[in-house]
C-alpha cells in the first residue's frame, strides 16, 4: 500500500494519517488528508437516501457576528481565518443562513469525521434499544460480548462503556507515539482482523466501573463489536437504513474498517459532506425520528446528550456526546456537541432550533483554535434569536 499516495498530498496513506495525528502536517498536506478518507484505509459505504432533505435558504443569512472569547471580541471572519475553519455550514430552524467552503472544499467533499464518528456510533446503539436487539444499557456488557469475560471489561455495564466510565486504562493522547491510541492507530495501519478488540480487551483495570471517566477511542472500538453482535450485520448497513436513508441524506457516506471486509472502526473515520452531517444533527434534534418513524427511544436523545453526576462529581459527557453549556455556563438550552480532534464539531441546540457544522484543519489535534468553538456556537444561537 505504500506505493500509494493520497491525492494532493504526496504522501503515502500511512505517513500521512501517522504524521496528521502527531500534529506534523501543514495545511497544503494536511487538507489532502482529510477529504482523502478513502484512500487511507478500506472502506464500507453508507448508502443515502433517494430524496434529499431538503435544506432550503433561510430568508436571512447570517454576515455579521460578533464573538466574544478569552477576553476579546471577534468576528465571522476572525473565525473562519484564526481557526482555520475547511467548512461551515449553519441551519436556523432547517434553513441555510449561513454554508461556506475553505481550501477548495465544496458541497460533494467528503470530510473526516474524526471523533464525530463516536456520537455516530452510540446512537445507533440507540436504535438497537429501539429496534428490541439489546434489552436495557444497563446489561453487563459481557451478555452481549462473551469474549470480553475474564478482562478488564468483565463486570462494565454497557451504559458505563458508553460513558467511558469502565475504570480501564487508557491513553488517549493522540501526539504521542507510545499513547494507547496511537498504539490503536498502528493496528489500524497492520490491517489485522480483530487485532484492535485484542488490544483493548489487555488494558489493564484501574478503578471501579461507574467511579471515574477517562476518554478511550478504545471503548468506542468495544462498542462497535457491541454493535456488530447485537444487529448481526455491519454497522454501515445498519446506520443506511435506520438513519442515512430513512432520514434521507444526499450523498453516501463511508467509514473507515480495521481490516479489508472487516469491522467499522466506531471511534472515528466517517467521510460525509458538510450538509449530511448537518442533516445528522437535525435527525437529532428532531429527537431521532426519521420520515415520521421514532428510530431512537423517546427520550434517548436528552439521556444521550445530558451532563450526568459521578461519584458526586457533574461530568460534561453524555454517551459519548459532549454537552454544551450556555455563555452563563448552565446547560438550560440542552445544547450538545459531536466533536472530533483538529476541530470538528456537530453542534445541535434543540431550544434555538439550531444546527451547526464545523471543519477544520487546525494544526495540532487539541488545543490550537484561537477562539473556543463553544463561545463561537453561543454567539450564533444568540445572533439568530
Amino acid at each position: 500500500m505504500t506505493a500509494r499516495v493520497v491525492k494532493g498530498s504526496g504522501l503515502d496513506p500511512f505517513t500521512a494519517i501517522r504524521d496528521a495525528y502527531a500534529g506534523k502536517l501543514l495545511p497544503e498536506t494536511q487538507v489532502p488528508v482529510f477529504r482523502g478518507t478513502d484512500e487511507i484505509f478500506p472502506t464500507r459505504i453508507v448508502a443515502a437516501g433517494r430524496r434529499p432533505y431538503p435544506l432550503p435558504r433561510a430568508p436571512r443569512q447570517l454576515r455579521e457576528l460578533t464573538i466574544e472569547s478569552r477576553g476579546a471580541q471577534f468576528d465571522l471572519v476572525d473565525y473562519v481565518s484564526r481557526n482555520c475553519v475547511a467548512g461551515l455550514l449553519v441551519l436556523d430552524r432547517g434553513r441555510v443562513s449561513l454554508e461556506h467552503y475553505e481550501f477548495g472544499n465544496g458541497p460533494e467533499t467528503r470530510w473526516l469525521s474524526m471523533s464525530m464518528a463516536k456520537s455516530v456510533a452510540t446512537t445507533l446503539v440507540g436504535a438497537a434499544l429501539q429496534d428490541g436487539l439489546m434489552a436495557s444499557i444497563e446489561d453487563p456488557l459481557t451478555k452481549y460480548l462473551p469474549d470480553y469475560a475474564g478482562t478488564s471489561y468483565d463486570g462494565v455495564s454497557v451504559q458505563h462503556l458508553l460513558q467511558m466510565t469502565s475504570g480501564v486504562a487508557w491513553d488517549d493522547t493522540q501526539t504521542d507515539p507510545d499513547s494507547d491510541r496511537r498504539r490503536m492507530l498502528e493496528l489500524q495501519i497492520q490491517q489485522e482482523p480483530g487485532s484492535i478488540g485484542r488490544y483493548v480487551r489487555s488494558r489493564p483495570r484501574t478503578g471501579a466501573s461507574g467511579r471515574t471517566w477517562n476518554y478511550s477511542t478504545g471503548e468506542t472500538h468495544i462498542v462497535g463489536e457491541l454493535l456488530r453482535a447485537v444487529l448481526g450485520r455491519w454497522l454501515s448497513d445498519y446506520l443506511s437504513e435506520r438513519i442515512w436513508s430513512a432520514f434521507s441524506m444526499e450523498t453516501d457516506a463511508t467509514w473507515w474498517l480495521e481490516s479489508p471486509g472487516g469491522l467499522e472502526v466506531a471511534g472515528s473515520g466517517i467521510g460525509a459532506t458538510l450538509r449530511d452531517y448537518g442533516r445528522f444533527g437535525l435527525f437529532m434534534m428532531h429527537d431521532g425520528v426519521a420520515d415520521g418513524r421514532r428510530v431512537l427511544p423517546e427520550g434517548w436523545v436528552r439521556e444521550a446528550t445530558a451532563p450526568r453526576v459521578v461519584t458526586g462529581e457533574l461530568l460534561d459527557y453524555g454517551y459519548m456526546w459532549w454537552p454544551v453549556p450556555a455563555r452563563d455556563g448552565s446547560f438550560d438550552q440542552r445544547a450538545f456537541s459531536a466533536r472530533g480532534i483538529f476541530g470538528q464539531y456537530i453542534y445541535v441546540n434543540p431550544q434555538a432550533e439550531v444546527v451547526i457544522v464545523v471543519w477544520s484543519a487546525r494544526s495540532k489535534p487539541k488545543g490550537s483554535e484561537a477562539i473556543l468553538d463553544n463561545d463561537f456556537f453561543n454567539a450564533v444561537v444568540e445572533a439568530l434569536r
